[in-house]
Parts: C-alpha cells; structure tokens; sequence
C-alpha cells in the first residue's frame, strides 16, 4: 500500500509544480474538505460510547477516521499532522452543522465552489489540467501532500522529499511553448 501512496503524492506533486498554483491549493483544499465537513455533519451515524456521555457519530467523524488511518499508515507524521489541522476543522463543522440549515448549506456551497474555483485559478497559472481528470484518486491526496509541502518548505522530511520528486518525472509533461 505504501508503494501506491508514494506514487500517487509523486502524481500530484507533478501536476503542483508552479508556485501560485501551490499557493491556491494550501487555501482551496482546505476550504473544499471544510465544506464536505459541514454537509457531512448533517448525516448521524449513531452514537460512540463515550462515559456516560455517548459521543454523536456523524459521517464527517468517520469519513476523517478512514482517511487519517489511511495517512498515519503510510506517513505517520504527516497523518499527525493531518489530525491536528483536520480535526480542527472537522470540529469548526461539526458547530456549523449544528445551526440552522439556511446557513449550513450556504456556508457548505459557498466554500465549495469557491475552494474550487481558487484551485481551478491556481491549475491555469500552472498550465495544467488538475490530477484529479487523470486520476479521481488525488483528491485524497491533496490534504496529506499540502502537510508535506509545508514540511518541505522548512527543512523536514527531505528523503520523503527526494523519494516524492524523484517519482514525480514520470508524471511531468513538458512546459507549453511561449
């Protein structure tokens, strides 16, 4: 499984090589998983024994505890990392999703399509489709490789760095002709 992982944040890093359109992502991604989050809320599941207090189990609950098991099993840091700032979100929803449903589903539609129209913005700066028309599964990797990046950027986890970019030249297409 590691094996596929590491080849699909190869993909994805090869669709995000332009700097702009890396920047789009780190504010589109997160605005898209937040409203998937708030319609999620709206789905019960049950409760989780909890004490004597049982927890309320929505599907954005379970949807994040797939895919931060998923993340934790191939990169371990970077699915921390995950849980932290994903669960924040999940938590920031899950109070959306407790108003009225006026508001909820504004707030869903609105970061919905405006996480995807700033992402769609970022991929004309790059000069290429996005890696999902190739291949649905990036979605999920979107959230996971931003963490990744951002460790990049400081110095961190340079041989998951070497290991993604030098996996990543199969998936580049030469640049367009000026």
């Amino acid at each position: 499984m590691r094996e596929w992982f590491m080849e699909q944040l190869a993909m994805y890093a090869a669709y995000h090589r332009d700097r702009r359109n890396q920047a789009t992502h780190h504010v589109g991604v997160p605005l898209i998983v937040y409203s998937l989050l708030v319609a999620a809320s709206q789905v019960h599941l049950g409760t989780v024994p909890f004490g004597e207090s049982p927890l309320p189990l929505s599907l954005g609950a379970f949807l994040l505890f797939v895919l931060f098991a998923f993340y934790l099993s191939n990169l371990f840091v970077v699915g921390v990392i995950a849980m932290v700032i994903y669960g924040a979100l999940y938590g920031v929803a899950e109070t959306v999703g407790r108003g009225d449903p006026q508001s909820v589903w504004t707030t869903f539609a609105l970061c919905f399509v405006g996480g995807w129209i700033i992402q769609f913005v970022g991929h004309i700066f790059e000069g290429r489709k996005p890696a999902l028309f190739t291949n649905l599964t990036q979605i999920f990797m979107a959230p996971v490789f931003l963490i990744a990046e951002i460790l990049f950027a400081l110095g961190l986890e340079k041989d998951l760095e070497r290991d993604v970019m030098a996996r990543s030249v199969k998936y580049n297409v030469a640049p367009k002709a000026a």
